[in-house]
């Protein structure tokens, strides 16, 4: 055989084998296999809001004057009784020397009165004076008396008047905002028709606020009382934990979306939260914890199962009698009753593949709680079965 004719026998050897590679395919499956599993189901209603004091104060002085000192900035915490800011004493210190004179010359009087009064009393024993005389020493010591109480009370006044040069904080809190400075000639709210100056305004930060607005699609869905998780960005990374105080009634359209703001308590013990701040909202409307769950992609309803049978290389038909029959137990069988119970229920039910015994089956369950990936089984799947999740192009 001369070379030419070896190698067009090598030629013709290998060419079919090279064809044949060419030509085979990979077959790609049409589902993959996921595990029932015990997860954690969070369904969330999301919004936005500002951080805000549950309530703001707005601190005045009884007294009129200038300031003479203020020992607080906006920021401190302070207790309440502490010192915020000191108003001129001169006028209120006059007017309590005054008061405490004023006694001292009353209750003198009210001596006298009642030591006249003591001999009046005996003059008209004896005789020795008119009843006009001893009423009028009777009348003396009353009016006497009665000076001492209005000398006392007018006296208490001024002390009170004292006291209120000295600015305290109604409450333990954080002073937000300083509304006046030194040298500040401020009036009374109870002289001034205007209503007083104010000084500063604070608030307990201990507890804050966050009146968050919900679209009306997800309202519905929010209860007083559901925990809620706020994050701002100040901490990316962190989370704070709050609670829905309520829905208000009255709802806002803007660019023709209607929200409704919902009221969020926020714990806040290291005062982290700022006023002001911008807030992303998590109302958790629903939760399952450590429950059964499958993926979404997973269930079927009853007009497409006969569809996804043929992707699975089942009979259409097959299926279809298995399914019938699942619905359909023997009366005379214990799970009858649980299991008309559950066809009657309000629960939504599904139809999944699964495997079992080596072979896919189709099997009716019922479900609970979704989100957008997995939703709760409570009825019809083990945490021992695997269901069958149609690839992407198969469905």
């Amino acid at each position: 055989m001369s070379r030419h004719q070896r190698g067009l026998t090598l030629l013709a050897a290998v060419l079919p084998l090279a064809l044949s590679s060419c030509g085979k395919t990979v077959s790609k499956s049409p589902y993959t296999e996921v595990p029932v599993q015990q997860r954690d189901i969070v369904v969330s209603a999301t919004a936005t809001g500002v951080i805000q004091p549950i309530l703001t104060l707005s601190v005045k002085s009884k007294a009129s004057g200038e300031i003479l000192a203020m020992p607080v900035q906006t920021g401190d915490e302070v207790k309440a009784g502490q010192l915020l800011a000191r108003v001129d004493p001169r006028i209120p210190q006059n007017n309590l020397t005054q008061a405490q004179a004023n006694l001292v010359v009353a209750r003198a009087q009210l001596d006298n009165a009642t030591a006249q009064l003591k001999r009046s009393e005996a003059l008209f024993a004896s005789a020795s004076i008119t009843q006009a005389g001893y009423d009028s020493a009777q009348l003396a010591a009353a009016t006497a008396k009665a000076a001492v109480v209005t000398a006392e009370a007018a006296l208490q006044t001024a002390k009170d008047a004292m006291e209120d040069t000295r600015v305290r904080a109604p409450i333990t809190g954080t002073v937000l905002e300083l509304d006046a400075v030194l040298g500040t000639v401020i009036s009374s709210p109870t002289s001034d028709v205007a209503g007083g100056t104010i000084i500063l305004k604070m608030a307990n930060l201990d507890t804050v606020q966050v009146s968050a607005l919900v679209d009306e699609t997800d309202v519905g869905k929010v209860q007083p009382g559901m925990a809620v998780t706020i994050t701002v960005d100040a901490y990316p990374t962190r989370t704070f934990d709050g609670a829905v105080l309520k829905i208000e009634p009255q709802a806002q359209v803007n660019q023709n979306v209607t929200m409704f703001p919902v009221d969020v308590n926020i714990l806040n013990p290291e005062h982290l939260l700022k006023p002001g701040m911008n807030t992303e909202v998590e109302v958790h409307v629903g939760q399952r914890h450590s429950v059964l769950a499958v993926p979404n992609a997973a269930l079927r309803t009853p007009k497409d199962v006969s569809s996804a049978a043929r992707v699975l290389g089942l009979d259409p038909l097959a299926v279809e009698q298995q399914l019938a029959a699942s619905r359909q137990p023997d009366p005379d069988t214990p799970s009858a009753a649980a299991t008309r119970s559950s066809q009657g229920s309000t629960s939504p039910s599904y139809i999944v593949f699964v495997l079992r015994g080596g072979k896919i089956v189709p099997v009716v369950i019922t479900t609970g709680l979704t989100d957008l990936d997995y939703i709760e089984v409570t009825n019809g799947l083990t945490g021992s079965d695997t269901v069958v999740v149609l690839t992407s192009g198969s469905s």
